[in-house]
């Protein structure tokens, strides 16, 4: 399972996993998919992965598969535990506590070196509360081994393969799921491993997925909190065998294909294996793995069209375990309850089946129809990273900071307060501000100019004394006001203010002597800044589903019988 990652207890075997685990990060295989798990040479470029998912034959996956991503897999891990969150509360009243809480294991919440930013308060005093869903593709037990495939990779580090953040709004009244690609390119943060390694800062773009090697699932919710800036409260990881052993405790999900459907290649390899008539089906155990995992023979054998699969199940299962028709039988929810705590890893702020227990409640609140799936707005790179996924300009921020400021992603009114400054800020014309152009990516180098053009904006507002740091060019993904003590804290914020930057987007921060603007990534055009503070809108390229959605997922006619 998803525990703490294992160590070599030779420099031999060490390095021998480490290759391993490196193989896998970059691999453009897929252990669910079937076929051999064979990688590429080292510096091929992986292929597009739009042209790859068309026109090519089962044959031709066998020995090479696309890269994977956290899209298509991630309601395999989270809508067993989602069922766990929802369904906790009924066994917690008689079940044998003790014995339960020993299943869990727990792990510590962030293994990175930045404090995360605190919650804002509505107008009622709530806050809201974020959680993310791990999926681990641990090989470390025979089940594991069996239901994962690629035998190459048995006893290398996990991978975190499918990430998932349930976003639960402060006056509880909505719930949000963004999913992240698990081939999502970003700068690693620095993670110490609860025995002490410490994993330095990559100084190169990485797979998003190899966070989890670096010291455990910590390290995952420090990697997200640097590429997203939003707040993670709890974590929760399962592996493989513990997502079979979920479904069949479920009792089944009902999914639906407008055709027969069977995923196999032409030579009888490759694919999921899914194998279904027409119509409504209900799927459990591994057969829910399939479906989850399915990409050939869904649409037109995109990652687009797994994400629907998956988000289409989601939902369907919260329908089913809302009627709670399979939950009056104690025996059925004994087996739901011990399949459940053994199946998970989580944060010590979870390591109890009464906290399990208070969580449930909590998003028992949300009805159905205000539960929003999504997936982050994202491009294909290019060159050597051609088929990895870097998140979408714009886009993808704007996602973020709709889950940061706690906007609903279904458009409807949340009631929140908005922020106000702690600290009454001085006059704007005593207000020392020095701005820097963080508008670099891997790809491209900083803008020219990006930071005089803020300054100017900023002394037309008022702002005389503001200034241009020509020494700092180094690239920030998101554009950032930082300010270095409680007294400063109003300051930050008029300049914030000023040019419609966010109020999360300004932090504390013992790096800096002073109040220092970023120009980031995310404003690398004249003009204001992109993300207007009143935009509400989720964008069209997140992918946006309604709890309540039915319907059935179309078969491409070369996969149908």
């Amino acid at each position: 399972m998803g525990g703490p990652v294992g160590r070599s207890s030779t420099p031999g075997e060490r390095t021998r996993s480490r290759v391993r685990h490196a193989d896998r990060a970059g691999e453009a295989g897929d252990p669910y998919e079937g076929g051999d798990g064979g990688g590429r040479a080292s510096g091929e470029a992986p292929p597009d992965r739009r042209a790859a998912s068309r026109g090519r034959s089962g044959s031709a996956r066998s020995n090479r598969r696309a890269p994977k991503s956290g899209k298509r897999r991630a309601l395999r891990w989270g809508s067993s535990v989602l069922a766990v969150l929802i369904l906790g509360a009924g066994g917690a009243g008689y079940l044998y506590y003790e014995h339960l809480n020993g299943n869990i294991r727990k792990e510590d919440l962030t293994l990175g070196d930045k404090r995360m930013a605190d919650h804002k308060a509505n107008a009622a005093g709530q806050t809201p509360l974020n959680i993310l869903l791990i999926g681990s593709d641990a090989r470390d037990s025979e089940a594991n081994q069996k239901l994962g495939g690629a035998k190459e990779t048995f006893g290398a580090p996990p991978l975190a393969d499918v990430q998932m953040l349930l976003h639960l709004s402060a006056d509880r009244s909505n719930l949000s799921v963004v999913s992240m690609p698990r081939d999502t390119m970003l700068k690693m943060p620095k993670c110490t491993a609860p025995g002490g390694e410490v994993f330095p800062a990559s100084t190169v773009d990485v797979q998003t997925n190899q966070s989890l090697s670096r010291g455990g699932p910590g390290c995952t919710v420090a990697a997200w909190y640097e590429l997203t800036g939003i707040r993670i409260d709890h974590f929760m990881m399962i592996d493989f065998a513990g997502v079979v052993s979920m479904a069949d405790a479920i009792g089944g999900v009902p999914v639906c294909v407008d055709a027969n459907i069977y995923s196999r290649g032409a030579n009888g390899r490759g694919g999921s294996g899914l194998k279904l008539e027409a119509g409504t089906t209900s799927v459990q155990g591994e057969q829910a793995l399939q479906w989850l995992r399915t990409r050939y023979g869904f649409e037109d054998g995109s990652d687009l069209a797994r994400a629907k699969a998956q988000h289409q199940y989601m939902n369907s299962m919260v329908r089913q375990l809302r009627k709670g028709t399979k939950l009056s039988d104690p025996g059925k929810l004994m087996n739901l309850a011990e399949a459940a705590t053994k199946a998970l890893t989580v944060d010590k702020g979870l390591d109890t089946v009464k906290k399990l227990y208070d969580l449930a409640e909590e998003l028992k609140k949300v009805p159905t129809k205000r539960i929003t799936m999504s997936t982050m707005p994202n491009v294909y790179g290019t060159g050597v990273n051609a088929g990895r996924v870097y998140p979408k300009a714009g886009d993808a921020e704007q996602l973020f900071r709709m889950v940061r400021e706690d906007m609903p992603l279904d458009g409807k009114a949340s009631k929140r307060k908005k922020a106000e400054p702690k600290d009454p800020s001085a006059p704007v014309g005593e207000i020392a501000v020095s701005v820097r152009n963080g508008t670099a990516t891997d790809a491209l180098g900083p803008v020219s100019g990006r930071a005089g053009d803020v300054e100017k904006q900023l002394k037309e507002a008022g702002f005389a004394k503001a200034g241009v740091d020509p020494d700092n060019v180094a690239g920030s993904t998101r554009t950032s006001i930082l300010y270095p003590s409680a007294d400063l804290e109003g300051d930050a914020q008029a300049v914030a203010k000023a040019l419609g930057v966010p109020i999360s987007q300004v932090k504390r921060s013992t790096d800096v002597s002073g109040i220092s603007l970023a120009v980031g990534a995310d404003w690398r055009e004249d003009g204001p800044y992109p993300v207007s503070k009143g935009t509400e809108k989720t964008p069209d390229s997140a992918g946006a589903q309604n709890g309540e959605e039915e319907g059935c997922m179309k078969v491409d006619p070369k996969y149908s019988w």
